[in-house]
């Protein structure tokens, strides 16, 4: 098996697992002093599932004062390819390269009139971005330092409740069997980006914090025949556990588009819990999990997701010389969901939520999920 290389900036020494707790109930850390709001009395996970990260609580810092900078200035040290979050709302779009997520994980900002988290787990490569309101209340969030399934364990500053970054569910505290809600978001490339939204905002690497960014802590994760960092318990063995997919859901239900199904593929109709959706490749972007310098890292390719229904009809895609086209009007679209030219001019696909993860952390949270094969 080929040995994981994994340097983590903010750790001195080689990061061992260890149980957080090994009685059979929280309780025991109420009132704990790392922990003094934590209500530990209500949890809905197992204490041996979550494990010790390596850094302490906030040990990986949140972003609570974003800074931003035009992508012009952004491309003095962001390279064109180097993927970024990008997020849109209500006429306001974001850039927020992983360069610096890597380093950070989670920055609470206000997009618009939209209070939001932007958050990634480089482990499980999940890039997710929640509304950060709940019941009224703007909640920030911060690291708690542990994992469960390989990913990021957040908690909110306001209670001290636990929330697991994949599902944006709460798992310990007052917010125990809450769901945050996530926000469409796409990983495109800077350039692609930059192009689509020219009047926007990118994070800067004004943080406030020393870091190295553009440098990638996590060499040589991002292998398809890698094991997991820190999984506890069997690995699904549908796919490689390291291959990326797409993940769509629909109600109750999810769908897994594995990268290894869509290789060659520009334009995907499909049909998923009866919502027609489009699947379009983007640019290639550099992984930022490969190589120790991101804008050295092997490219992968991006994708967009859509539902194929506007103003009561469904569309259909086709690629022709390189160009996206719908067959019913023929107009020209481009793989961010615009009408770029014909009739339907001006017109947006509504973005569907999806996701572009390692393989094993969906599976390991949503394991009834079903995988398209061609």
């Amino acid at each position: 098996m080929q040995k994981i290389r994994i340097l983590i900036y903010l750790l001195c020494s080689i990061v061992s697992a260890q149980v957080f707790a090994e009685e059979a109930s929280f309780k025991q850390w109420q009132g704990n002093a790392e922990w003094p709001k934590t209500d530990f009395s209500k949890y809905n996970v197992s204490p041996d599932e979550i494990l010790s990260g390596g850094p302490p609580k906030d040990g990986i810092p949140a972003i609570d004062s974003p800074k931003f900078e035009s992508p012009a200035f952004a491309k003095k040290w962001l390279n064109d390819l180097e993927p970024v979050i990008a997020v849109s709302h209500n006429g306001h779009s974001r850039a927020y390269p992983l360069q610096i997520l890597i380093f950070h994980e989670i920055v609470n900002d206000k997009l618009g009139d939209e209070y939001i988290a932007v958050t990634f787990c480089p482990l499980c490569n999940a890039s997710i971005v929640f509304d950060r309101k709940v019941a009224n209340q703007v909640l920030d969030f911060g690291t708690t330092g542990r994992l469960r399934n390989s990913d990021l364990i957040m908690y909110d500053r306001q209670t001290e409740s636990w929330w697991q970054q994949f599902t944006g569910k709460g798992i310990i505290g007052e917010f125990t069997n809450t769901q945050l809600s996530e926000l469409p978001a796409q990983i495109i490339a800077f350039k692609t980006f930059r192009q689509h939204y020219p009047n926007s905002k990118v994070l800067s690497r004004n943080t406030g914090y020393d870091r190295p960014y553009g440098k990638n802590p996590y060499r040589g994760y991002d292998d398809i025949n890698n094991t997991p960092f820190l999984l506890k318990g069997p690995v699904d063995k549908r796919l490689p556990p390291m291959e990326r997919v797409i993940s769509v859901s629909v109600e109750n239900k999810s769908r897994l588009y594995p990268f290894g199904q869509l290789k060659n593929t520009a334009v995907l109709n499909d049909e998923f819990n009866k919502v027609p959706l489009v699947i379009f490749a983007t640019d290639t972007v550099y992984s930022a999990l490969d190589q120790s310098h991101i804008s050295a890292s092997k490219l992968i390719p991006s994708y967009t997701v859509f539902s194929r229904e506007l103003d009561g009809v469904t569309l259909k895609f086709v690629l022709k010389n390189n160009k996206i086209f719908d067959k019913q009007t023929q107009s020209q679209w481009s793989a961010l969901g615009a009408a770029i030219k014909g009739t339907l001019k001006g017109k947006m696909l509504k973005p569907l939520i999806y996701g572009q993860h390692f393989a094993f952390a969906w599976l390991a949270f949503k394991p009834d999920a079903e995988i398209y094969m061609r």
